[in-house]
């Protein structure tokens, strides 16, 4: 991957579509209702947050980009919720219209044990009017000139109507800007313009009315898509089964999803949205985009909620999980949700941690003998910066794309993932490992997490010492001898 994350705060996003709220109840159900055949939650929390283009928003705005919201809100105290949440998050608002005619729309779920149980909808779909129409673009007169790309997030919520959706591609393409639509429902016509389209596996097939069962059929629905809206690239989402980026002249390049933990696929489309035109805004090829937001959306399906992602969880998890050599890498996002999934299978959770930087006979011993202590075997490695403050300048001698494809290669690792030492603490507290082992180098007292783990009944183990092996020794040595 060749995306500079570091671009993405010199980005300046426009996202026009749908807005809503999102909002959570979270509760417990321990029983039935005597009344009808349902559970009764008992709530303990409720949240708000972004829904729809919001979310897209968030999202763009979570990785640190400069991004402005074109949409409507009823004249309610919803629609005050809102404009809340996007300034509390840094998001433009001047292109957010408040119409007295029209609710905002609310998603409202209850959610017990990390499942939904529940889902209610207040909302409309008409289109909106012509007055409202030409107000909207009117404001997009303006604002589209201002940014590096355009991005329409379209939930059928009448918003996008085919004259609004003309308007854009035109002022877009007069001001040569990229389009990228989210798109819904079953025609794809007003869409006749944009530069990408990402519709669902499902989404493509409807639109294109040809039975998607297959890669052969996938392609068909891509042709005929790109025939009615003369679309650049079409990214085809395919949940499990990843992602195909097709451009108008046949070419497709699979993108392979990660196997992961799924809690919630609430907002995963946003996200992929978010993710695709800010790297590609950023100067990402269509292919890089793709990967990153590929990876990006599975880090949000392992968190419950409308989530949204951050470049400190985005970067290391693109570099290290689209590296073919680095299969067993995952996210720090993804451990917490592992964790939990192995645990209910039965497997007692191992977890070490350290630099190896320079890896020898000792950290081999030490691997073998933590695997021998329970079922899974996951190790935290240093980021570079890490190591760098533990160990001093001109350390590591091997960097972290290295040393993680070597940790990757032994056969007693099941998982790797790499972290900042600030946060160990809260790395051992998601894993919630049964044994928590360090070389035999170290003491007991001085084991960072050892508090956390004995609190909820795990154990600390100490591995035996390969005498006279150490990194730093080993590197003193080839210093003093070269």
């Amino acid at each position: 991957m060749a995306i500079d994350f570091a671009k993405f705060k010199e980005c300046y996003i426009l996202v026009i579509g749908d807005l809503m709220i999102d909002e959570y109840i979270w509760g417990k159900t321990q029983r039935i209702s005597p009344e009808a055949p349902v559970p009764v939650v008992t709530v303990k929390d409720e949240t708000v947050s972004l829904g729809g283009a919001g979310n897209v928003a968030h999202n763009i705005a979570s990785l640190g980009a400069k991004v402005s919201l074109a949409g409507m809100v009823g004249d309610d105290r919803h629609g005050q919720t809102v404009l809340s949440l996007c300034r509390h998050r840094k998001i433009e608002t001047a292109g957010i219209i408040s119409s007295s005619h029209r609710p905002t729309t609310r998603k409202t779920r209850v959610i017990a044990a990390d499942q939904h149980v529940l889902r209610v909808d207040h909302e409309t779909s008409l289109p909106i009017d012509a007055k409202l129409c030409r107000q909207m673009i009117s404001i997009l007169e303006n604002s589209i000139p201002a940014v590096d790309i355009v991005l329409i997030s379209d939930y059928a919520k009448g918003l996008l109507t085919p004259e609004l959706l003309t308007a854009v591609m035109a002022i877009s393409h007069d001001y040569n800007k990229k389009v990228i639509v989210d798109p819904k429902g079953h025609h794809f016509e007003k869409y006749h313009g944009a530069s990408v389209l990402t519709p669902n596996k499902q989404e493509a097939s409807v639109a294109a009315g040809i039975a998607s069962n297959s890669e052969a059929a996938l392609k068909q629905s891509a042709a005929k898509l790109f025939d009615i809206t003369d679309a650049d690239k079409i990214l085809i989402t395919c949940g499990k089964d990843g992602m195909r980026l097709m451009d108008r002249y046949g070419q497709c390049t699979a993108i392979t999803a990660r196997a992961r933990q799924v809690f919630d696929v609430s907002g995963a489309g946003d996200t992929v949205l978010a993710v695709l035109g800010l790297a590609m805004a950023s100067g990402a090829t269509s292919v890089e985009a793709a990967e990153a937001a590929n990876t990006a959306a599975g880090i949000v399906v392992g968190k419950v909620g409308t989530a949204s992602v951050s470049v400190d969880e985005l970067a290391p998890a693109v570099e290290m999980l689209t590296d073919a050599d680095s299969f067993k890498t995952i996210a720090l996002a993804d451990l917490k949700p592992l964790a939990a999934d192995l645990k209910a299978k039965g497997k007692s959770v191992v977890f070490t941690n350290g630099c190896f930087d320079l890896l020898h006979a000792g950290h081999i011993q030490h691997f073998n003998a933590s695997r021998k202590l329970g079922d899974v075997l996951i190790v935290a490695i240093d980021d570079d910066e890490s190591v760098r403050q533990l160990k001093g300048s001109g350390r590591p001698v091997i960097k972290l794309r290295e040393r993680v494809r070597v940790l990757n290669a032994i056969q007693a690792i099941d998982y790797v993932t790499v972290f900042k030492s600030d946060q160990l603490e809260n790395v051992i507290d998601m894993v919630r490992p049964d044994v928590l082992t360090k070389g035999g180098d170290y003491r007991l007292d001085q084991v960072v997490g050892r508090q956390t783990v004995e609190k909820y009944g795990g154990r600390v183990v100490l591995t035996q010492l390969v005498a006279d092996i150490s990194s730093s020794r080993i590197i003193d040595r080839i210093k003093n001898n070269g």
